[in-house]
């Protein structure tokens, strides 16, 4: 990516690993870039790639593997787009079960700023998740900034139906489905 020129940053499932979070290995190394990309093959490695606009602002941390030093998604980051980009990981079930794993690592003051270079949808359906998870005290920053700029409700499951849904009027999102955590 340096030779490239492009700014990148390890994602999602991989991410994830970096932290301990991740009881599977994921099928995909997954990369965030600024631009659509076809998917590749590295040896045995597939190396899928996310489009996201605001990748520079990101905040990442840096891994020395034996090849490179790779750029990863810090915790907080990768929370968030897990949740923004839940059929990348698995879908929304999968996804709380590495949150479930992830939440020991995140700060909640780097979560809303984290959350600020992110559609705000996914920070609506990350505290939701982590409140469910039990891990409410991470997320008062991140509500505090839902509430000052939510204007409309999210869906938690953004292709379901809202038939049924109940409110939850702390994250301004419909819970329109069941969330289930693998243990």
């Amino acid at each position: 990516m340096t030779h490239l020129k492009l700014p990148y940053y390890v994602c999602l499932l991989s991410a994830a690993q970096y932290y301990g979070a991740g009881h599977q290995r994921p099928q995909a190394f997954s990369v965030v870039l600024a631009k659509n990309r076809a998917p590749i093959h590295c040896g045995m490695v597939r190396v899928e790639f996310v489009a996201r606009k605001r990748v520079a602002e990101v905040p990442l941390q840096s891994f020395n593997t034996p090849r490179a030093t790779l750029q990863v998604s810090s915790p907080e980051a990768t929370a968030l787009d897990l949740v923004g980009y839940a059929d990348h990981a698995g879908g929304l079930n999968q996804v709380a079960t590495v949150l479930s794993e992830l939440a020991e690592k995140l700060e909640g003051e780097k979560l809303a700023e984290a959350a600020q270079t992110a559609p705000l949808p996914w920070a609506q359906r990350l505290g939701y998740l982590l409140d469910h998870l039990g891990f409410g005290t991470k997320t008062e920053a991140l509500k505090a900034y839902v509430r000052k700029r939510a204007r409309v409700s999210a869906d938690l499951f953004p292709k379901a139906k809202r038939a049924r849904a109940r409110r939850n009027k702390d994250w301004r999102l419909y819970v329109n489905g069941k969330v289930e955590v693998e243990l």
